[in-house]
């Protein structure tokens, strides 16, 4: 099955169509917020018929869980990308991880509220889920192989890995806001040494580690 774009452009092959909607709904989420976000304009904005989003999505919900399960999985590439120009060492590379987590969401705003502060992504998804638990697992990897003790058998390295997210999403979420002014208006570099080092204090070096 093809639907014909109303531009003129040649139609959508079936599997295309999905592609080309959540592009759509990206740059709608971005524009219009979650609260303005409809299958509507994100079918306009793709240039085809107001049905057929249907072919692939149930509603604005499932279309937005949808961009929310593939938000996670950019997320994750960004800390990776940070963390491949990081020193090899495992508490840099936990620094890196969370300067790429805060660049992901500086970048995507939109798209990093639907992944943590909206109702509407649907986290029973089996995609959605799949790919917030790697995320989540990332972290707590991380964690392990700074302690060398599995996080999820030891509550200690738990209680760890919620001090390392609740700090990185914490400045995140404010710079987001406009609330972290003086390192916003820093120099990228400078802000990212400054970051570096507020994200180094939640792993403290302790006589063990040495």
């Amino acid at each position: 099955m093809e639907e014909k774009r109303k531009t003129g452009r040649p139609p959508y092959h079936h599997g295309d169509l999905r592609h080309a909607l959540l592009e759509a709904a990206e740059k709608e989420l971005a524009d219009k917020g979650i609260e303005g976000f409809t299958l509507r304009g994100c079918a306009k904005r793709a240039g085809v018929s107001h049905a057929a989003p249907a072919h692939h999505f149930r509603d604005a919900n499932g279309l937005l869980t949808a961009l929310a399960a593939l938000g996670f999985e950019r997320f994750l590439s960004c800390q990776k990308a940070r963390q491949a120009g990081a020193p090899q060492d495992p508490r840099s590379q936990l620094v890196a991880s969370g300067l790429g987590y805060i660049d992901f969401a500086l970048a995507n705003p939109a798209l990093f509220r639907l992944m943590f502060a909206s109702g509407r992504a649907d986290f029973a998804s089996v995609d959605l889920a799949r790919n917030a638990d790697a995320a989540f697992d990332y972290l707590v990897k991380g964690v392990e192989t700074i302690r060398g003790r599995d996080p999820y058998r030891d509550a200690a390295g738990m209680l760890e890995v919620m001090a390392t997210w609740g700090l990185t999403h914490g400045l995140a979420d404010l710079m987001l806001s406009g609330r972290m002014k003086p390192l916003l208006a820093m120099p990228v570099a400078a802000r990212d040494a400054a970051l570096s080092e507020i994200i180094g204090r939640a792993f403290p070096e302790r006589p063990d580690d040495r």
